[in-house]
């Protein structure tokens, strides 16, 4: 239960650091990239039951 909540929660952070404001368009794609990888993780550790 814990971890479907947390994949949910970070599925919804990876909209998050997309460039749409004019501030955030020279960030690049890191801040999306870090929660994907942290996405894989929890999805790699869920499938291996440690979730």
């Amino acid at each position: 239960m814990l971890g479907n909540l947390l994949i949910v929660l970070l599925i919804l952070a990876l909209f998050g650091p997309f460039p749409r404001c004019s501030h955030s368009r020279n960030w690049g794609y890191a801040p999306t990239g870090g929660v994907g990888l942290t996405l894989l993780i929890v999805v790699v550790l869920l499938v291996a039951g440690r979730i």
